[in-house]
């Protein structure tokens, strides 16, 4: 796996509260789970490369971790005391009124999405933070396509795609390393656990072999989605396979969910038609889907009711 390519050697501030879609973070890092070969390789890049970042870019698909592998990042930045920004690629430069004076660490969220005058502000952005001597701030991007592939394609403008991508970390689906399954659903449950104030359950027999033999199109969410749910219906502490709501047949992924209709594909009707995917992958549950869109309830609430999302 050719989880980073580098085209050199590796030589905050709070939102404003009226900006829609932008969260700062502080809670504790989360701990890296795995134990394959890929992602142990992809755990070492990121030890290595954490300190001497200044742009940089998480590619995978929806739910393989690219937000949790972010902040893993940042704490082996110099910049972690600033805070952990996270900000929807899209909004921060519509509502940013002077995005150069980005400072502290920045998680810019979907760049694969930004329109071609989006791209333009971004690569602005960029020339201008890399003239600055490195310290200040820190842009690690995410994208579920390959912004390299996107740039061949007359999707993305080269100059941006490489800048983005002179260091790039790639998560392999979770269907690619199956043997993190195991541990990364302890780890999954154990959390589970403690935000329900529950006493810690297991696996019970053949449980765990259900698991292994799915696909996993919605990787990790979609995993943590499942035994969030099997924990729920679970007796005396132990998840048995009767307890896990696994589809018979393989789930789309977001790639594949069906597009808008043509007439209407204005930015805000593809916003709308992600939140309302990731809604139903939810089972309509409002608040477990605001956390992983990464925006606040309030906010969910505004897009289901067909505000205009992208209005000043």
């Amino acid at each position: 796996m050719n989880s980073m390519q580098s085209a050199a050697q590796f030589p905050a501030h709070p939102p404003a509260p009226s900006m829609p879609l932008i969260e700062t973070e502080a809670q504790s890092l989360p701990q890296a789970v795995g134990i394959s070969a890929a992602w142990r390789k992809l755990m070492m890049q990121a030890e290595m490369a954490g300190p001497h970042l200044q742009v940089a870019t998480v590619e995978g698909e929806a739910g393989s971790g690219k937000h949790t592998l972010a902040r893993l990042i940042y704490g082996r930045s110099p910049l972690s005391a600033s805070g952990f920004v996270r900000r929807d690629a899209r909004e921060w430069l519509v509502a940013d009124a002077d995005p150069a004076l980005l400072a502290g660490f920045t998680y810019l969220d979907r760049v694969d999405l930004l329109t071609p005058a989006g791209q333009g502000l971004l690569l602005n952005v960029l020339k201008k933070l890399q003239d600055r001597s490195p310290g200040r701030a820190v842009v690690l991007a995410s994208s579920q396509a390959s912004l390299r592939q996107m740039a061949g394609q007359g999707l993305m403008i080269p100059d941006l795609a490489f800048r983005l991508t002179a260091v790039r970390f790639n998560i392999p689906p979770l269907r690619q390393r199956k043997e993190d399954i195991s541990v990364l659903s302890q780890a999954l449950l154990d959390s589970i656990c403690r935000r329900y104030q529950q006493r810690p359950v297991v696996m019970g027999a053949g449980a765990l072999q259900r698991l292994l033999q799915h696909n996993w199109p919605g990787n990790v969410r979609e995993l943590s989605c499942v035994l969030e749910t099997a924990l729920l219906e679970a007796a005396n502490g132990v998840i048995r396979p009767g307890d896990l709501a696994l589809s018979a047949s393989a789930e789309p992924t977001l790639d594949a969910q069906p597009a808008p209709r043509s007439e209407n594909l204005s930015l805000d009707a593809m916003i709308r038609h992600h939140v309302q995917y990731v809604l139903d992958l939810n089972h309509g549950n409002k608040l477990r889907a605001a956390r992983q869109l990464g925006i606040s309830r309030s906010t969910l609430y505004r897009i289901l009711g067909n505000e205009t999302i992208l209005s000043s």
